[in-house]
């Protein structure tokens, strides 16, 4: 029986115990690994540097071991690699018995700047709560402590805030217990011969996996919750490496756990200390259940579960088509109604048209194997969508689809017309060579619209086009010292954020995994 909750608006929030008991059966294990420190580090100020820092190494690890702390310094340590996890340490007095406790402040970072540059003058709009540091207070000397909040850091800063005049402070262990529900004991090799690439698809894969806890994160740093459109791609990546499809099974029936009343998913899933959907939702990631769950099932053959979600699935369908105007074309709003993309300018008809026709053929895969029903009214649906775009949305003049009132053209328009097969092949490889040769004023900002570019390359055969665009972009970031992918990267705009501050920016995040699946499917 499903259970009605708090308002939404309008409507109210429901609650589905049955799917919920499905996703808490599937409940992942969790992998356990000590990470110890590499190196003791200075940051110093380097404008050739993509975050204007340079990370000299000053004393081994062994040396930190050694070391007696007075009020007042600071160590930075490098673990040499980003880790998730929960940090441990011993420490002990020096000197006097220990007659006050000993203030520690503990600051992690995913990039140098984090541990260096003051989070006093972060001024974000997203909550400052989500830079990384806790202040630590030892009673008792010797002692362990293992911080009970998970961080998520390459590099740690230690400020030793306040100790007695009496006594100074050495750390005698120090490590990250460091978490994820990926195995990588059975990973397939990644088979290709170019060494740029095999590098790429390392970075990726490290980035899926520090993303799999007990569900696919967005970012382990920031968020750290389930959103539709990265679990989209990172259930792609997953298909080719870990391969834990009870991850992904567990992640579709937690949006079917709790939907809106009239059935919409929500954009995301809060998963403690219970399951909760946001009340954010998005026509292109409440149509992305659908091709998550056809996805699924196309690999693993699962027909029990498709039983189970096609209603809800189906449901998406109906609700994104309850926008479609009478002339074809998805109604705009100057709300934020469809993600597409960050960039603040962007108008996101023309690309939601795409990702509606794009979902429409994946539920049309599915009703051919399940409800035979409905595949008439799909068809008709998807070519009388596809005519409306061409009808509508072209304009020959520029070369280009165009969307809004404004017949703003940008890349994401047409990236997702290509990827709604909108046209025919010809036109649309001419269309992806005319957005080459004339970029339009709206670029694309993040790593997941350039995974659509990538992927409507490699749909109009562009292959050669496609393995230059993934060096160009990802390859740049592992140039960078990247060794997880970013949630935002411009090369042009190395401090670009959306949140206002690259402090913020999340360094190892999910719908910047998938050069592994392109790699390991399509460039072997």
């Amino acid at each position: 029986m499903s259970q009605a909750l708090q308002k939404n608006g309008h409507l109210k929030m429901v609650r589905h115990p049955h799917m919920l008991a499905k996703a808490q059966e599937l409940i992942p294990e969790l992998y356990h690994h000590d990470v110890l420190p590499q190196a003791m580090i200075s940051a110093q100020p380097d404008a050739q540097q993509i975050h204007g820092w340079r990370a000299d190494v000053v004393n081994s690890a062994e040396d930190f071991f050694q070391y007696d702390f007075a009020q007042g310094e600071h160590v930075i340590i490098d673990f040499g690699k980003h880790c998730i996890g929960y940090l441990e340490f011993t420490c002990e007095a020096v000197g006097s018995p220990p007659d006050a406790p000993a203030h520690l402040q503990f600051i992690f970072g995913e990039t140098l700047a984090e541990v260096v540059e003051p989070f006093s003058e972060y001024n974000g709009w997203l909550s400052s709560s989500w830079l990384q540091q806790q202040d630590c207070y030892l009673d008792e000397l010797p002692g362990h402590t293992r911080l009970s909040r998970r961080y998520c850091c390459r590099y740690l800063r230690i400020n030793v805030l306040a100790l007695s005049r009496k006594f100074q402070l050495r750390f005698t262990s120090l490590k990250l217990d460091t978490v994820t529900s990926a195995s990588l004991a059975t990973l397939p090799a990644c088979e290709t011969v170019d060494l740029q690439l095999k590098r790429i698809d390392e970075v990726a894969v490290n980035t899926l996996k520090n993303c799999m806890h007990d569900v696919f994160e967005d970012g382990p740093k920031r968020d750290r919750r389930l959103w539709l459109g990265d679990l989209r791609l990172q259930a792609l990546v997953n298909d080719v490496t870990v391969q834990n499809y009870s991850l992904v099974k567990r992640c579709l029936y937690l949006f079917a756990a709790m939907t809106r009343e009239d059935g919409m998913v929500s954009a995301n899933i809060f998963v403690k200390p219970q399951v909760i959907a946001d009340d954010t939702f998005l026509f292109d990631y409440a149509l992305f259940f659908v091709d998550v769950l056809q996805e699924y099932v196309a690999v693993t053959d699962d027909s029990e579960t498709l039983a189970q979600l096609w209603p809800l699935a189906w449901r998406q369908i109906e609700l994104a088509m309850a926008r479609v105007a009478e002339n074809g074309i998805v109604r705009d709003s100057s709300d934020w109604w469809s993600f597409i993309d960050w960039h603040e300018d962007l108008n996101k008809q023309a690309a939601s048209q795409g990702v509606l026709i794009y979902c429409l053929n994946k539920a049309l895969m599915l009703a051919r194997t399940y409800d035979s029903s409905k595949v008439t009214w799909l068809e008709a649906q998807i070519t009388t969508l596809k005519s409306a775009a061409l009808r509508e949305l072209w304009d020959p003049q520029s070369g280009f689809f165009v969307s809004g009132e404004s017949r703003q053209i940008s890349c994401a328009s047409q990236v997702w017309l290509v990827l709604a097969d909108v046209g025919t092949p010809e036109s649309q490889r001419q269309l992806l060579a005319h957005l080459l040769t004339h970029p339009p004023e709206i670029q694309m900002n993040t790593p997941y619209m350039m995974h659509h570019y990538v992927a409507a390359l490699l749909q109009v055969n562009e292959r050669e086009q496609a393995t230059h665009e993934i060096k160009r972009y990802w390859g740049a970031m592992v140039e960078h010292g990247a060794d997880t992918f970013w949630e935002l990267f411009d090369p042009l705009r190395p401090d670009f954020s959306p949140y206002g501050s690259k402090l913020i920016n999340s360094y190892c995040h999910a719908w910047s995994c998938t050069p592994s699946w392109f790699i390991r499917k399509y460039l072997l």
